[in-house]
C-alpha cells in the first residue's frame, strides 16, 4: 500500500502522524545570501525550525523529496546537510503545535490578503472602474490567493484551526469578483 491508498492519511499524505523528517544544516556564512535562499527555500516548503539550523516537516514523500533536493543545493553551497526520519520521542505535542502554529500564520496572512482584496474591488465600485483590463487583473489576483491557499492546505497535514477563516474570506472575494464581473458585463452591454 502506498501513502495515497492510505485513507488514514493525512491532508498531505502523511504516512505516520508522529513521523518527521529533520534536516539538519550548515551553510557558510560567506556570502549571506545563500543562507537566505536555504532560509527561505525551507519557509516556502512550510517547514518549523526546531532550532537553529534544523528544520523539520511531517513525513511524506513530496517533503522527502523537497527536503533531499535542498540538502544537495546545501552540499553544492559547500555547506553540510543530514536529513534523517525520527518519530518525536518527547516533545510531540510541542513539535506539532509549532506547526500548525506556521500554518495558522498562514491561514492569517491569506485572510488578511483576502480583506486587501476586497478592498481594492470597493475602490474599483467608488471610481466606477468597470472594464475587462480591471476584471482581469482582480482575476488574476483571486488566482493567486487560490494558489496560495491550495500550497498551504497542502502541507496542512494536521488540519490548523485557521483554514475555515480562509476559505471563508476566499469564498467572499469569489462572490465579489462574481458580482464585479456580471457589472462589468452589463456595462458593456449598455455601452454597445
Amino acid at each position: 500500500m502506498t501513502e495515497n491508498d492510505d485513507p488514514a492519511a493525512g491532508a498531505a499524505g502523511t504516512q505516520d502522524p508522529s513521523a518527521w523528517l529533520v534536516l539538519i544544516y550548515r551553510v557558510p556564512s560567506e556570502p549571506t545570501r545563500l543562507r537566505s535562499t536555504v532560509w527561505r527555500r525551507i519557509k516556502s516548503l512550510g517547514a518549523i525550525y526546531l532550532q537553529n539550523s534544523c528544520a523539520a516537516l511531517p513525513a511524506t514523500g513530496s517533503a522527502e523529496r523537497a527536503l533531499r533536493k535542498l540538502r544537495h543545493e546545501i552540499l553544492d553551497m559547500s555547506g553540510t546537510a543530514v536529513l534523517m526520519s525520527c518519530d518525536v520521542l518527547a516533545g510531540e505535542q510541542e513539535v506539532r503545535a509549532a506547526f500548525q502554529a506556521a500554518r495558522n500564520d498562514e491561514y492569517e496572512e491569506i485572510v488578511d490578503r483576502c480583506e486587501d482584496f476586497l478592498q481594492q474591488m470597493k475602490k474599483e465600485y467608488a471610481a466606477n472602474h468597470f472594464t475587462y483590463a480591471e476584471l482581469e487583473e482582480n482575476e488574476v489576483d483571486l488566482v493567486k490567493l487560490r494558489n496560495w491557499f491550495a500550497k498551504v492546505r497542502d502541507r496542512d497535514a494536521f488540519g490548523a484551526d485557521g483554514r475555515p477563516a480562509a476559505e471563508k474570506a476566499l469564498e467572499e472575494c469569489e462572490q465579489s469578483l462574481e458580482a464585479y464581473a456580471a457589472r462589468v458585463y452589463a456595462e458593456e452591454a449598455d455601452g454597445q
